[in-house]
């Protein structure tokens, strides 16, 4: 299937329905690689697909100009999800140029055999004349890989961007008009809080640079293109690239016999004031992927756990190692629970970690209780509650 992005320019990508996890992040509605065709006086292949759907690339690019006229394979982030057919591409398309950055080449060399290929090493100094197109390129490092790089058409002021702006996201409709607004602007925060979160200063450069680009037009590797509400995902960008954060307290634990569960319960009840958001996840039932969603816009953290063997349940220990290595920036938090005969257990290492991750701890010591919690405990953990909706209020306030 190719389907015209301007005048003979083409995505020639594959919609994965089934994929259902990314290393990690639950992808519920599917995703796509997306690969572009310029068809011109040369001709210009733009990403590749997952090695899986090799097949499914090369049919959509012959569909449109035999394989041997193709002249340039762009690879703008050489990550497999996007660099995987590239074998096969090259292969059928005997007499392409590989054009990449030197640091993509050197990572392609490390995932694949590439001394047949033809190499075109480029920088933001190169433009590639197709004829009535051109190709210019600028480096953008770390967002999210050190190698990558967008692509840009003037003439159509069509930007190739990479992982940037991109959503898993399986539709066979390819634009942002053409889907419902809300639902790509939540899987575009979604994506952004589990792939990209961690990369905030990099992508705010990125940004920044990018913004001397007359853009109409955002064609990413994964997800529906932007053609209509350019400004809603890039400002979007600028408010995710700094975890500007709303008014809202993320309270999230688990529990072994309902104890930290009734003191969760407890602040949130407290939390619930006006003009603050308040969401409570049981981590019985809720996902690591939704968890850094709700994450990458509060204000305030609140985790409890149980002491089991020590330490801390394991769903709150994988969230926490899941987080941590997002960096989310500019958080208060809090760490609560419930322990047995050793005080100094699950809610403690919870406090560790959060301290790890950069948060403001509203409290010295982890809020907790011996066994089941006592009247007054419950009416401390209330207060509490209201404390962390002040605390997000004030955090909300603040100007990145």
């Amino acid at each position: 299937m190719q389907i015209e992005l301007r005048k003979n320019i083409y995505w020639v990508g594959y919609v994965d329905w089934d994929v259902r996890d990314f290393h990690g992040y639950r992808t519920d509605r599917g995703s796509s690689y997306n690969a572009y065709l310029i068809k011109d006086e040369k001709i210009a292949v733009i990403d590749s697909v997952k090695a899986p759907f090799a097949d499914h690339l090369l049919a959509n690019v012959a569909a449109l100009t035999p394989l041997d006229k193709v002249d340039y394979v762009v690879c703008n982030h050489a990550e497999p999800d996007h660099s995987g057919a590239l074998p096969e591409l090259m292969k059928a398309c005997v007499n392409a140029e590989l054009v990449c950055n030197e640091k993509c080449r050197k990572t392609l060399s490390m995932y694949y055999d590439t001394a047949a290929w033809k190499f075109r090493i480029v920088d933001e100094a190169n433009r590639i004349a197709l004829g009535m197109h051109t190709l210019t390129f600028m480096n953008t490092p770390m967002a999210h890989w050190p190698e990558s790089m967008f692509s840009y058409v003037p003439e159509e002021k069509l930007l190739f961007s990479m992982d940037a702006f991109g959503q898993h996201y399986a539709r066979s409709e390819r634009f942002d008009d053409e889907v419902p607004l809300a639902e790509a602007m939540q899987e575009a925060k979604t994506y952004y809080a589990n792939i990209i979160m961690l990369y905030g200063k990099p992508v705010g450069n990125v940004l920044n640079r990018a913004a001397g680009l007359d853009i109409a037009m955002i064609a990413p590797s994964h997800g529906i293109i932007w053609r209509k509400n350019l400004n809603p995902i890039i400002e979007a960008y600028k408010r995710w690239s700094v975890c500007k954060a709303e008014p809202k307290v993320l309270i999230f634990f688990d529990s072994m016999w309902h104890s930290t569960e009734k003191l969760a319960e407890a602040i949130y009840e407290g939390a619930k004031q006006p003009g603050v958001s308040v969401v409570k996840h049981d981590l019985k039932t809720t996902n690591i992927t939704v968890l850094a969603d709700e994450t990458l816009d509060c204000a305030v953290l609140a985790v409890g756990s149980p002491t089991l063997n020590k330490g801390m349940m394991p769903k709150v220990a994988e969230a926490l190692t899941y987080l941590q290595g997002l960096a989310p920036a500019g958080k208060a938090a809090v760490a609560f629970g419930s322990y047995g005969w050793a005080p100094r257990g699950g809610a403690h290492a919870v406090q560790d970690c959060l301290r790890n991750m950069g948060c403001e701890l509203v409290r010295e010591e982890p809020l907790q209780c011996q066994f089941a919690p006592a009247a007054e405990v419950l009416e401390t953990a209330w207060e509490l509650g209201g404390r962390l909706a002040e605390k997000a209020l004030e955090i909300a306030e603040k100007k990145p």
